[in-house]
């Protein structure tokens, strides 16, 4: 069993709660809110734009040349796929640069960025790439099971075919490939911190979900 086999396992109860969360369940039955998929989309932007940042800050750190240049395709694939079929989106929905900036960051997406500045700022390239996976991976299993069915929405279903594509496969093989490099690298105690990295993300992929489904504010619920 490869290392990212072995994480992916530990996480499969949570990636399992992301799969079956109402927004995804929804969105495949063409039921979802569109409201709520505005709002998804509105922090997923804000998300891309740190995610990408953070493949630039790794290529930074990377000494090897291949590793670099894997995170540095990582941020040409984002532009070139999820960040521009979002702009799309955001043109047919009539979403204004002024919506945008007057929506608050939404906790769960504060967090996540904030998790993996965090993994960053440990200067550990494992680390960084074991934390960014589950986005890629995650979206790619979501993407292979409602691309069976589709959804009536044709909104919806462009969604869906954004994690069909070949480009994006190729995209989720590389970062998997990479992680295992990383992993066969180092030592017992940074593999451990390279699950524990995973763990986090697969947890902030499904309280991104949840965010989008209950339009998620800041403070407490009484």
């Amino acid at each position: 069993m490869t290392f990212t086999e072995e994480i992916r396992k530990s996480a499969d109860i949570i990636w399992q709660e992301s799969k079956d969360h109402p927004f995804i369940l929804e969105l495949k039955a063409g039921t979802l809110p569109p409201e709520i998929f505005r709002f998804y989309l509105i922090q997923d932007r804000y998300y891309l734009e740190q995610f990408s940042k953070i493949h630039l800050k790794a290529a930074e750190l990377a000494i090897d040349k291949k590793v670099r240049s894997c995170f540095l395709d990582g941020v040409k694939n984002l532009e070139a796929a999820e960040i521009s079929v979002r702009k799309t989106f955001f043109k047919e929905l009539k979403v204004s640069k002024e919506e945008i900036s007057q929506t608050p960051i939404a906790p769960a997406a504060y967090h996540y960025t904030s998790h993996m500045y965090r993994e960053v700022e440990s200067k550990n390239i494992a680390r960084i790439a074991a934390a960014l996976l589950p986005c890629y991976w995650l979206y790619q299993e979501i993407g292979e099971e409602l691309i069976a069915n589709g959804s009536p929405d044709p909104l919806y279903q462009r969604w869906i075919e954004t994690y069909d594509r070949e480009s994006y496969q190729n995209a989720v093989r590389r970062q998997i490939q990479l992680t295992d490099q990383l992993a066969n690298q180092a030592s017992l105690d940074e593999q451990l911190l390279m699950k524990q990295a995973f763990i986090i993300s697969s947890y902030e992929e499904l309280n991104f979900w949840e965010m989008a489904y209950t339009k998620q504010k800041w403070g407490l619920k009484r």
